[in-house]
């Protein structure tokens, strides 16, 4: 069973960045097409972020222009790079499969809190 281990959150003010990572028990980010997703205290949880395995990438309208989902396929780690980040982007940020693909176990996630 793949286990995805995200990491990176924390606290950060309006206006900072953040950077995450998400590390895979297998080789599974190159080969697979991966998403970003977040859950914020009473909500549901939402994609943000997806890259094809050729590299397409789309966004949340929410965070267009703000946050770069990439990949290290060598290392097989998923990133998300946040600028400009908003209070309303506090959330737990998980990694895994793009919604129409079965999702692999999901992880942990990693806490962003944006608060001045």
């Amino acid at each position: 069973q793949v286990q995805l281990v995200e990491s990176g959150g924390g606290l950060v003010q309006p206006g900072g960045s953040l950077r995450l990572s998400c590390v895979a028990s297998r080789r599974i980010i190159s080969l697979n097409d991966m998403a970003w997703y977040r859950q914020a205290p009473g909500k549901q949880r939402e994609l943000v972020a997806t890259i094809t395995t050729s590299g397409n990438r789309n966004y949340a309208d929410s965070v267009k222009g703000r946050f770069t989902i990439s990949r290290d396929n060598a290392e097989n780690i998923l990133y998300l790079q946040m600028n400009s980040l908003k209070p309303e982007d506090t959330a737990v940020y998980y990694c895994n499969r793009p919604r129409g693909f079965t999702p692999f176990a999901w992880g942990q996630g990693t806490q962003v809190t944006v608060s001045s």
